[in-house]
């Protein structure tokens, strides 16, 4: 019968070079703006986090950078918490509120779609998280179409 003779793993083991940047570090030109898409929900898939993580790389590379929270995407900026709000009632149970404060803190603006907040999900204004600008449902494609005209870097995020 055959031995395993390698040493079992260990914390502080590293199992890729994660070292090595193969591409450029690629910076924002002066004025380039991102605009981030979110028509996701909430604790249902790891996009919401991920792209709210590279929303705050494209504010670091030096993008204008918006998110657009639509649809259901409307929950990923609602206060939550347990036994109150802002209360962490499990690790991570806060991870988007943290992630959309940094973005804000770091110059990133964030607009929710009104009518998702309201008429999808029974929340009105003041259960967005704050620094979150509510927006009129017809001010949606606009947003998306001014950045586009811009040359704006657009990421879409959708799940189902």
């Amino acid at each position: 019968m055959p031995t395993v003779t390698t040493p079992a793993h260990k914390s502080g083991d590293f199992f890729v070079d994660y070292e090595e940047k193969v591409f450029e570090d690629v910076k924002a030109a002066p004025g380039e703006k991102a605009l981030i898409t979110f028509h996701t929900v909430a604790f249902e898939g790891s996009i919401g986090l991920v792209n709210l993580l590279q929303a705050k790389r494209l504010i670091r590379k030096g993008f204008e950078t918006s998110v657009l929270l639509y649809g259901p995407g409307v929950t990923l900026g609602l206060q939550r918490g347990f036994p109150t709000l802002g209360d962490e009632a499990f690790p991570g149970h806060q991870n988007f509120a943290n992630q959309m404060k940094a973005i804000m803190d770091e110059g990133g603006k964030i607009y929710a779609c009104r009518f998702a907040l309201q008429a999808l999900y029974g929340h009105g204004e003041p259960s967005l998280l704050p620094g979150i600008r509510p927006i009129n449902p017809l001010d949606v494609l606009d947003l998306v179409l001014l950045h586009r005209k811009d040359g704006a870097f657009i990421l879409d995020t959708w799940t189902l």
